[in-house]
């Protein structure tokens, strides 16, 4: 969350060991979302309502400028719940001190609902009638849901008559999130889109649809795993994200989970496992049917040394090498230049899927425009290596350029 001129990050931590367990919420704060200062942690797994892991939640600015977290706390039988806390010091610029609610727990899952499939509850909104609303993930009937709760105070909720939106081709929604994000640029008609976000077979998927803020009703333009166009914000690493309002810079900022592939042995010979992604901003795409996303303008300030080559005629198989980088991540900005993109190959009109089309067309497979791109992660020898790659497309009216990696090396 952005907090009177502070970015305050709190995530999932084991702070005993590098493996998953002992959840707690760990606390770093930043300026400029760039250089992090570790605090203490903000909640611990201590009370009966939690004792056996403070998961995910979320934290929402409440009047008079207060921050309030809503969490999912395990109980001693292993039971899934939504909990409060607040600032111990609203005086303290950091909010190191957290203070759990003596209503605690808020939420609790009943009516049928699978005390292991109830968590990582939203960042709460107010509709018309001044109410609040948050949504919990869960499954019901084998099935993902986004269950809504209602609120005058954020102590007492009352649960809808109905999810906000649920569907009966995905399991159980892990860290939910739900935030609107509007059409930019002149002309614009589009107005403004209701983005709803689930984690489940270790993706993050998402909707775009209409939100009617008086009725809660919530209609969806492409529901999840249609198969004319499933979303996701990644196609790598990346899961239980969440996003946050930066109201000082008026942007919408993606944070994601990068879930590495180390074995168990390499993370405790290393002390940790798992990484936070560069922080995205979040706007819909020109399209209006699909978001954009864009690393944070303050990325630029990790740039140092330069390398550029210009002007470069590559032809065939050749492979042009950019010496005198040593850094372990590179920011890079490419251009080609095509003189025979015209001679695209059609696309096959049921073909449309981008993660079908980079399986189909892996780098080594030729086309009449591509395989062109980026060899990274390379050894000299190129025997690995990982490919960034573009082909181009024709369709009836326009030129389609797919962008793939293949990890296969």
């Amino acid at each position: 969350m952005y907090y009177k001129g502070i970015y305050h990050l709190f995530y999932q931590h084991n702070p005993y060991g590098p493996l998953w367990g002992n959840m707690t919420w760990a606390h770093s704060i930043s300026y400029d979302l760039i250089n992090w200062v570790h605090l203490d942690h903000a909640l611990n797994p201590t009370d009966p309502f939690d004792i056996n892991g403070c998961w995910s939640g979320s934290t929402t600015i409440l009047p008079g400028e207060i921050p309030a977290i809503l969490y999912t706390g395990v109980d001693g039988q292993n039971r899934q719940a939504q909990n409060l806390a607040v600032p111990k010091n609203l005086s303290d610029p950091l909010l190191i001190e957290w203070v759990k609610s003596a209503h605690n727990p808020i939420m609790t899952p009943v009516d049928g609902i699978d005390p292991n499939f109830y968590r990582d509850p939203t960042t709460a909104w107010q509709g018309p009638d001044k109410r609040w609303r948050v949504v919990v993930g869960s499954q019901m009937n084998g099935h993902g849901a986004a269950i809504m709760y209602t609120s005058e105070d954020f102590i007492n909720w009352t649960r809808s008559g109905s999810p906000l939106h649920s569907s009966n081709k995905t399991e159980m929604w892990e860290c939910p999130d739900f935030y609107p994000v509007s059409m930019k640029g002149e002309g614009s008609d589009k107005g403004t889109k209701y983005v709803l976000k689930a984690s489940f077979n270790r993706q993050d998927h998402y909707v775009m649809g209409n939100y009617d803020p008086k009725t809660d009703n919530y209609v969806v333009d492409t529901d999840f795993m249609d198969r004319a166009l499933q979303l996701r914000y990644d196609y790598g690493k990346l899961y239980a994200s969440k996003t946050f309002l930066d109201s000082e810079k008026k942007r919408q900022v993606l944070w994601g989970w990068i879930e590495e592939t180390d074995s168990e042995s390499n993370d405790i010979e290393k002390g940790w496992s798992g990484l936070q992604s560069f922080p995205r901003t979040i706007s819909i795409g020109k399209s209006g049917k699909q978001l954009a996303q864009w690393p944070v303008k303050e990325i630029e300030k990790l740039r140092s040394e330069e390398v550029n080559i210009h002007d470069t005629e590559l032809k065939g198989d050749s492979v042009l090498e950019v010496v005198g980088i040593t850094a372990s991540q590179a920011d890079v900005e490419v251009t080609f230049v095509l003189p025979n993109f015209h001679s695209a190959e059609m696309m096959e009109p049921n073909l449309v899927d981008p993660q079908l089309l980079c399986r189909k067309n892996q780098a080594s497979v030729r086309g009449l425009v591509g395989p062109f791109g980026l060899l990274v992660l390379a050894s000299k020898d190129l025997t690995e290596q990982t490919a960034i790659f573009f082909r181009i497309f024709r369709s009836p009216s326009k030129y389609v350029v797919l962008m793939c990696s293949d990890q296969s090396r």
